[in-house]
């Protein structure tokens, strides 16, 4: 039955000390279904579905079906990231640590000490849940998925109406599918190239910067605020730049300068409420840091040990900036620009002013370590960001206008009878349908249609570059349809090395690494580089040998290359003994010799590593002729097509004389007065002590007791003075700690590790920095024990952590006893 009510008068209180029954206290009908119909839930729908569409098309590309299968993950640098978090988990982690030693890659590096922790953190988490092989890829994806949802929150705590912030998560669909670059960070892209740290922490940094525009105006999110910066810190450096910069921009844009210098009451308000904000803000920023001060302060403190991969600056400035694939984009931004000036919109003015800042980044940023291409992902983010805020206002505008021209052409039905509406009553005898006058709509112009229309524009800008088939139509906007794009990528990474067409032949290279170390014994290994190593799944394929082999291989290579300061010797190993080698370094203190085989084995031999692995005809006759190699397994041949050519492959695998970890010297070490442990002091100096094998009977240190000889790094040919004869047994390696016994005290010992301060030492002095870039100790006892421990720089950083963390949970503590305070006030008597 359907009636046709005008609204009930008020029922009058009904006094229940009169004995009548108590006034109810239900606010919505008493069907739990009934609330989806009412009309202020549209919007938060309409919200919804616009996350749930972009996040849907992403997940579509990523190939939800591979993100869940047990293989392990290949592709780019990710291939290698792998090993990673699995260190993390079943060696740092059980000893109490987060950052610390490992051995695994370039005569070992401190893990974690300068890259970023969170991810792997992650990764140990969701392991809980999930295998590892899953659980990696879930967080290989996090970033890329909660990018709208961020953009969302963004809008949302800046303050923005409905549409805008669901404009804002719908523009992130393009700026993920953003064709013009693969390995800067944020895009998809980017994050299947191995990116995907960079983009988890732009996801947080966003979240950070709406906390930031809510908190300034409110004085909320004291606690929160700064977890999230450290959260964002933890999983990337540049993101946390970028945010840092743009917090101080919103207080800028926050300051009420006409208020500032007005004279009296409102000029002192205006000066304390911004004063008030500044506090926030600093007080914000210095939490969120002093939380990772444990990892923060020796990243930097430790900078000088890191090696300078010698990237040059990128030049072109219109092609990177303004490149044919965002042609569409510049008009919806200057759209978003000409709204803002009209509408005075701060939020629409930071982004504005982002973007120039993070272009002026990339044109202006001096070659150095912050590559200034690195600073693209967020010129184009806030480009995106300003076309979703333009979409936004326009959607709105003709919302209004719409609005506007309806009620001018049915004014007379408003004046006469209200529009009305379907409501159900679920009360026994009343009508189960009535129509009744709504109240008037407090939601924005557009805000339940704006979502919708903004994810369809978004879908129309994507999708099609993604399944239609006509090229040379995309191609005329400057998107490639086919391997570049992340469907196919993210198809190459997850399914994984297992689904690889020639993992036969990786699998065997494994299985007969695993049998050498069970024959021969555990060690280093050197294997020859080749471009061609990527039909494995990614030419780092062969980094992952300590994860194959339980730790018992090492491999001389490894990512991070900035984390270690053996990384340079280990290229010009590379290109000593490799047919097709990558020569990854570019510093003016490196010059490669190209292929030498007999010296690389000799540079092997100084460095401790056991085992070379060969794969071209020319390296392995080379290796083969050499005394200080010896043939112990090989597999193949192996046939196979790569890139149109046929590739017939044997592996070999060489047992190198000579490459104990702990060795007595034969001569006493000199120091370099004239030179620091840094690597911009020692790197020079040392390489070519390195390139010189004549030079090496007498080896310089960068520190020793007094009665070794002091000479400048100039002096080629210091008097060599003879040490006694030291015999050195016992020798055991941990992943932190490497212990051995010499039969005489007093005389210097090399041990074969990477140097870094961390290291101490009982049962000797030392250890010092010995070139390359190796350890020297002279044993005071019989038995010497060196371990990986923390320094008064781990110390600082953990008490400053220990400190803002308590002073988080104060603040946390507070604002929930308030809010209770405030429940309490407000509660209806009785309650």
């Amino acid at each position: 039955m359907t009636v046709l009510d005008r609204p009930a008068s008020p029922v009058p209180p009904v006094d229940d000390r009169a004995g009548g029954p108590p006034p109810s206290r239900r606010t919505r009908p008493a069907h739990p279904f009934a609330r989806f119909v009412q009309r202020s839930t549209w919007p938060a729908w309409a919200n919804l579905v616009c996350l749930a569409g972009v996040v849907g098309i992403t997940l579509s590309q990523l190939h939800p079906n591979l993100l869940v299968a047990a293989t392990t993950t290949a592709g780019g640098d990710t291939g290698a990231h792998v090993t990673m978090p699995y260190f993390l988990e079943h060696h740092l982690l059980p000893t109490g640590r987060i950052t610390g030693w490992d051995p695994s890659w370039y005569d070992g590096f401190p893990l974690y000490t300068f890259y970023f922790p969170m991810p792997g953190l992650v990764t140990v988490l969701f392991n809980a849940v999930v295998n590892y092989d899953v659980a990696f890829k879930l967080v290989t994806v996090l970033g890329s998925v909660t990018l709208p949802v961020a953009a969302w929150l963004f809008g949302r705590l800046a303050g923005l109406r409905d549409p805008i912030p669901a404009a804002l998560a719908a523009s992130t669909l393009a700026f993920l599918f953003e064709p013009s670059f693969s390995i800067y960070g944020g895009n998809l892209l980017s994050t299947l190239a191995g990116e995907y740290s960079f983009s988890l922490s732009l996801s947080a940094g966003l979240v950070f910067l709406g906390l930031v525009a809510s908190g300034l105006r409110t004085g909320r999110w004291r606690a929160l605020a700064p977890l999230v910066l450290a959260f964002t810190l933890l999983c990337h450096l540049l993101p946390t730049i970028f945010v840092l910069v743009g917090a101080a921009l919103l207080l800028l844009l926050d300051a009420d300068l006409a208020g500032w210098v007005t004279r009296g009451r409102a000029g002192r308000r205006a000066r304390r409420r911004w004063l008030r904000r500044s506090i926030w803000l600093a007080v914000t920023a210095g939490l969120g840091l002093g939380l990772t001060a444990w990892w923060l302060v020796p990243f930097a403190a430790y900078q000088s040990y890191t090696t300078n991969m010698g990237y040059t600056k990128v030049y072109g400035f219109w092609h990177i900036l303004f490149p044919a694939s965002s042609r569409w984009v510049w008009i919806l931004a200057i759209v978003g620009l000409v709204v803002m000036v009209s509408r005075w919109n701060r939020i629409a003015l930071f982004l504005a002013l982002m973007a120039a800042g993070s272009a002026g980044m990339v044109i202006f940023d001096p070659a150095g370590k912050l590559y200034n291409v690195r600073f693209l992902p967020f010129w184009f983010l806030c480009l995106y960001l300003l076309g979703g805020y333009a979409v936004g206002e326009i959607i709105a505008g003709l919302a209004r206008f719409w609005g506007r021209r309806r009620r001018n052409q049915y004014a007379w039905v408003i004046r006469n009878r209200l529009p009305s509406v379907l409501t159900f009553n679920w009360e026994p005898g009343q009508p189960m349908v009535r129509l009744v006058r709504p109240a008037p709509s407090a939601t924005p112009p557009g805000a339940v249609a704006g979502p919708l229309v903004a994810l369809l524009l978004a879908a129309v800008a994507v999708v099609p570059a993604l399944v239609v088939p006509w090229t040379s139509t995309l191609e005329s906007i400057g998107i490639t349809p086919g391997a570049d794009q992340p469907s196919s990528w993210s198809a190459w990474n997850y399914s994984g090395y297992q689904q690889k067409p020639d993992y036969p032949e990786y699998n065997a290279v494994i299985q007969m690494m695993e049998h050498v170390g069970a024959s021969d014994g555990c060690g280093r290994a050197m294997w020859e580089y080749d471009p061609s190593l990527n039909r494995f799944g990614t030419t780092m394929a062969l980094m992952d040998l300590p994860y194959w082999t339980n730790q018992c291989i090492d491999s001389m290579e490894g990512l991070l290359f900035e984390s270690s300061s053996t990384t340079p010797y280990h290229f010009i190993n590379q290109n000593e003994l490799s047919a097709n080698p990558s020569d990854a370094i570019s510093d003016p203190a490196i010059t490669y010799g190209g292929l030498n085989v007999p010296l690389g084995l000799e540079h092997l031999q100084l460095l401790g590593v056991r085992y070379f692995l060969a794969s071209s005809p020319s390296v392995q006759a080379a290796a083969a002729a050499d005394p200080a190699a010896t043939l112990v397994d090989s597999s193949g041949p192996w046939t196979t097509d790569y890139n149109g050519e046929q590739l017939k492959t044997t592996w070999k695998v060489y047992r190198i004389a000579a490459t104990q970890l702990v060795v007595p010297l034969s001569h006493q070490p000199v120091v370099w007065d004239n030179v620091q442990p840094a690597q911009s002091s020692w790197l020079a100096p040392a390489v070519s002590w390195y390139d010189d094998p004549a030079r090496w009977s007498v080896t310089p240190s960068a520190g020793g007791p007094a009665n070794w000889q002091r000479i400048p790094a100039s002096d080629t040919h210091p008097v060599p003075v003879a040490e006694p004869r030291v015999k050195v047994e016992n020798i055991v390696q941990g992943d932190e700690s490497i212990s051995f016994h010499v039969d005489r005290t007093g005389v210097p010992v090399e041990v074969r590790t990477s140097y870094f301060p961390n290291w101490k030492v009982t049962g000797a002095t030392g250890p010092w920095r010995l070139a390359p870039n190796l350890m020297v100790v002279v044993p005071t006892s019989h038995n010497v024990t060196l371990n990986y421990g923390r320094t008064g720089v781990d110390l600082a950083g953990q008490v400053v952590t220990l400190a803002s963390g308590a002073v988080v949970a104060a603040l946390a503590a507070m604002t929930w006893t308030r809010r209770r305070r405030r429940r309490k006030a407000t509660a209806p008597v009785g309650s």
